[in-house]
């Protein structure tokens, strides 16, 4: 079983980056990191998609992991990187590694950049329901109420018929639903370890994990074995995509330190934004109305769950002046 978090008093002072009630500057200032993050990751992701017929997935995590745990590495200068919950740390980077390859595969196959944001518009509805039993949360019937309507845009998404009637759907939505735990398990991480601790080791899990990969065929190109090297765009491609990455989850971890994942959730629908744009401008993809009406009511309802959120906070705050 793992380990919620090792005891914060163990921990180095240094590394002591979460804080349970951030004061507003912080809070403020750990949205525009994962605000920003969220627009370099989907720059690296439209990347990588485009690059994905020339290496395939398997050396995508390999790129990924190499080029961003090194980008980590010397911003840190090599410092501060030793884990200290090294066991929730191993077991969740492993998991994202399993998602990355999961979205590379389906990226592969041809699903755009906008349908499988709009199905990870279902990741906070799955953390308001993780955090009840991982963080001890309670959640009232409008709560309740707004998750099932939510999941209702999930099911309108994928109806019979629809864009996203196929097997890479299904495949996508338990990737989402790992990457919520993911994204609740960062938030614990940042108790006793430092963001670019969290950052370094789970960009160079994906090295081996990415190597281990490399002989099945269904992870290749379709030309065959990736090539060790690139043609020189791709090369360039790979470079910028390894290099967003470590940037991008360098952000995530010191935002995820310092704001409250109510206040960071509606930011998960950004990349929604971000696919659509850029798929259209590089491949021309534009959604069904289908997926972008099942992903409104999505959104419609993870921004209810956030509004109710901070109604329970206002009030357990009053409650405590009284």
């Amino acid at each position: 079983m793992i380990r919620a978090a090792a005891d914060p008093s163990s921990a180095p002072a240094a590394s002591l980056s979460y804080r349970a009630a951030p004061t507003g500057e912080e809070a403020m200032r750990g949205l525009a990191l994962v605000g920003f993050g969220y627009g370099v990751i989907s720059a690296a992701d439209a990347a990588v998609k485009w690059v994905m017929p020339e290496i395939g997935p398997a050396a995508a995590l390999v790129w990924r992991g190499a080029i961003g745990a090194l980008l980590v590495f010397c911003f840190s200068r090599g410092r501060g990187l030793i884990p200290v919950n090294r066991r929730l740390l191993a077991v969740r980077s492993l998991l994202h590694c399993c998602i990355s390859v999961t979205w590379y595969f389906a990226w592969s196959l041809g699903v755009s950049l906008a349908d499988s944001y709009a199905v990870a518009s279902a990741a906070p509805l799955l953390m308001t329901l993780m955090a009840i039993p991982l963080l001890g949360e309670k959640v009232g019937w409008r709560r309740w109420t707004s998750t099932g309507v939510g999941f209702c845009g999930v099911l309108f998404m994928l109806q019979p018929g629809g864009e996203l009637w196929r097997w890479e759907s299904a495949m996508l939505l338990v990737a989402v639903a790992a990457m919520a735990l993911t994204r609740i398990w960062t938030r614990v991480l940042t108790r006793t370890d430092q963001p670019n601790t969290i950052a370094f080791w789970l960009l160079l899990t994906h090295v081996p994990v990415g190597l281990l990969l490399l002989p099945f065929p269904g992870l290749w190109p379709a030309s065959g074995p990736p090539p060790l090297l690139p043609s020189t765009v791709g090369l360039l491609a790979l470079i910028g995509f390894g290099i967003a990455n470590g940037v991008a989850q360098m952000l995530f971890a010191r935002g995820f330190a310092l704001a409250p994942i109510s206040a960071i959730a509606p930011f998960e629908y950004t990349p929604l934004l971000w696919g659509i744009g850029i798929g259209y401008l590089i491949w021309g993809e534009v959604p069904a109305w289908t997926t972008l009406g099942g992903a409104a009511v999505v959104i419609g309802a993870g921004l209810y769950n956030v509004h109710r959120e901070r109604v329970r906070r206002a009030a357990e705050r009053a409650a405590g002046r009284v």
